[in-house]
């Protein structure tokens, strides 16, 4: 194996050359509209660091609490579909990486490798994300099943609540192979979409009547067997709403740009979902993250963590488990300097004040 790259900006490229076009493109991103993707970088870096100097920094360090664990940073890897596609180990290796840097980590329902497997490499894998699955009881029983695997938390995906997998077609002309599905949904019910006339509508009259609703949130928080998050969310009124529901933490989240290509940047929607939360459930963001610089200016907004994917897919590409590790403690070291020289030695010292966003900024 060649050596692993020194900064994190090397693992795209290495990756791409690595991975067949069609896998690279679906991790990656290719041509073709991308202006969600493109804000949610060009949001970021548009936020500058106020640094302050001369503070004291003995005794610092990046640890943090979210719903009872305790973490040693606040980069969590996100969900991601079929990981065994970069890599044979997919995500064990995943969760055996996330584990070396003691961080947490999102296993997807679209996981290419049993729930219960991924688990049992590290508890560092506590969360499970699912979308909505059909019917209350179908969405119900997975639940359950990662229950009795021993998630702590479930991640229900609300900006995309159909999963758009047909017969292994994840793309207009990339199809999973053989021996890729998502082994963890096996035996749960598929959708069945209602016929459609000439004059009906392919989304209102076909796909609606399998789609959730506010109700069948309120319903899952009250009968899951797992504290609920919800990921998606980017404006105040759904997250009002979400905490209505009974949401027991929030992920902003526009899906990295993949679902509704123009939407906000998840970035710009933090402050304001933020501002409605009031620090009653945690708020992590996804969609963007790829440099350390980039989790300081998503915790100075309000956020008590973020979910990371690109940079996490690229490492897992790369060098298997050791690249993923590679790739956090990139991360990590990166936002412990800009702790350093912005002033701040614990989490909690990175506030509003350390940064200057530009105006206008929110779409609120």
């Amino acid at each position: 194996m060649d050596s692993l790259p020194k900064v994190i900006s090397e693992y795209a490229p290495r990756a791409r050359g690595l991975l067949p076009p069609d896998v690279a493109t679906y991790f990656l991103g290719g041509a073709g509209a991308q202006t969600t993707q493109s804000r949610n970088r060009s949001d970021l870096d548009a936020i500058a660091i106020r640094p302050r100097v001369l503070k004291d920094l003995r005794g610092g360090h990046t640890r943090l609490s979210l719903l009872g664990r305790q973490y040693a940073h606040p980069i969590l890897a996100a969900p991601m579909a079929y990981q065994t596609l970069l890599h044979p180990e997919g995500e064990a290796a995943t969760a055996a990486g996330v584990a070396a840097q003691d961080g947490g980590m999102v296993l997807s329902a679209q996981a290419a490798t049993p729930l219960r497997d991924v688990r049992a490499v590290s508890p560092a894998c506590g969360w499970f994300q699912l979308y909505w699955h059909v019917t209350r009881d179908g969405t119900l029983a997975l639940a359950k099943r990662a229950a009795d695997a021993g998630f702590e938390a479930l991640i229900l995906t609300v900006d995309a609540p159909v999963n758009g997998v047909r017969d292994g077609e994840i793309s207009e002309n990339f199809k999973l192979p053989p021996h890729v599905r998502a082994v963890n949904l096996d035996g749960l019910p598929q959708p069945r979409f209602a016929p459609l006339d000439e004059s009906d509508s392919a989304i209102f009259d076909r796909l609606s009547h399998v789609l959730p609703t506010w109700d069948d949130v309120e319903w899952l928080c009250q009968n899951a067997p797992l504290p609920v998050i919800l990921k998606g969310i980017l404006t105040p009124e759904d997250a009002r709403l979400a905490l209505e529901s009974g949401a027991q933490g929030i992920i902003v989240s526009n899906h990295g740009g993949r679902v509704l290509d123009g939407a906000v940047s998840a970035i710009s929607a933090l402050p304001s979902i933020v501002d409605v939360v009031q620090q009653t459930v945690p708020v992590l963001m996804d969609s963007g993250v790829r440099r350390g610089v980039d989790v300081f200016r998503a915790l100075a907004l309000g956020a008590d963590a973020v979910l990371v994917g690109q940079p996490i897919a690229c490492g897992l590409a790369v060098a298997g488990a050791q690249g993923v590790s590679h790739v956090l403690r990139l991360l990590r070291d990166e936002l412990e300097i800009i702790m350093a020289l912005a002033g701040c030695k614990t989490l909690d010292e990175i506030t509003p004040d350390r940064v200057v966003i530009p105006a206008p900024f929110s779409p609120y």
